[in-house]
């Protein structure tokens, strides 16, 4: 599944094939980010870009659309969600736009996804939330920066940000929390990916000065701290400071990770990387 924007300025949800094909496209109101995958069935939730209100469900074999889903008055979607492990429930990573809280979204699939609940998600501007495999925990990206939709996307809080990589357990209870360390505070964490055993790899965004741009990638083990890979010298300026997605190889031995403003992907390779290890005074 990919959102897009038309030569004709409208936007769309498609589903590509294999062989690079469409299988259907879904017109949307808006502009999209990212979509959640149903764990057992063929079925997913695509949300609208932060900070849209809109989220489809769709059967991801015939592109047919099974609901719609609204953010709550006074909430709205970042772009992201996860599956429960049974794949009875839907998280959604949210703003509370009063407060700057982020808060995640309890949707039930079982009653054709009516929200049911939800609980704080550890920080600002909750990103990427995902399921971490074998388990009932939840990693959520909190990036740190507080917006209103009055504002557009303006940054309202960098001289206060606080980024972190929050851990809950589908009851919502805090686990761990790994915050970035001081002098990178203005590191927001967006996008995250997961390997089987539980290692986590963080995409960061720079929000000053590009070429004091620290590495944009880090690595997150249980009850551990953010530890940044260093692959060289120059990492965190070649990425012009601003890192998008993140992605294990499916052997586990490597990240993808992609700068959609410097126009790279590097593929790091775990055995080889150097680590830095900022600890808190």
């Amino acid at each position: 599944l990919t959102a897009a924007k038309d030569p004709d300025g409208t936007y769309a949800l498609y589903g590509l094939r294999p062989d690079a094909t469409f299988a259907f496209r879904i017109p949307l109101p808006a502009r999209g980010h990212a979509a959640a995958a149903h764990p057992t069935r063929a079925e997913a939730v695509a949300f609208a870009r932060r900070p849209g209100t809109f989220a489809l469900v769709l059967d991801c074999a015939t592109g047919r659309v099974l609901h719609r889903l609204s953010a709550p008055q006074g909430r709205h979607f970042y772009g992201h969600g996860a599956f429960s492990a049974k794949g009875d429930r839907l998280f959604t990573t949210e703003n509370d736009i009063a407060t700057g809280q982020g808060r995640i979204g309890i949707w039930s699939r079982a009653a054709g996804y009516t929200r049911i609940g939800e609980f704080a998600s550890g920080g600002i501007g909750p990103h990427e939330i995902l399921r971490i495999s074998g388990s009932n925990r939840l990693a959520i990206a909190n990036g740190g920066i507080r917006t209103h939709p009055d504002r557009g996307r303006e940054k309202l809080n960098l001289d206060m940000m606080r980024p972190n990589l929050t851990i809950v357990g589908e009851d919502g209870q805090i686990r761990d929390l790994a915050e970035v360390p001081r002098e990178m505070h203005q590191y927001s964490l967006r996008h995250i990916a997961a390997r089987a055993d539980g290692l986590i790899a963080c995409a960061f965004q720079w929000q000053g000065d590009v070429f004091t741009a620290p590495s944009p990638l880090a690595l997150y083990q249980t009850g551990g701290s953010l530890d940044f890979v260093e692959a060289d010298e120059q990492f965190g300026r070649t990425f012009a400071g601003y890192a998008g997605s993140v992605a294990f190889s499916v052997p586990g031995d490597s990240v993808a990770i992609t700068s959609p403003r410097a126009g790279i992907v590097a593929v790091i390779y775990l055995m080889q990387y150097r680590i830095r290890q900022y600890r808190q005074a």
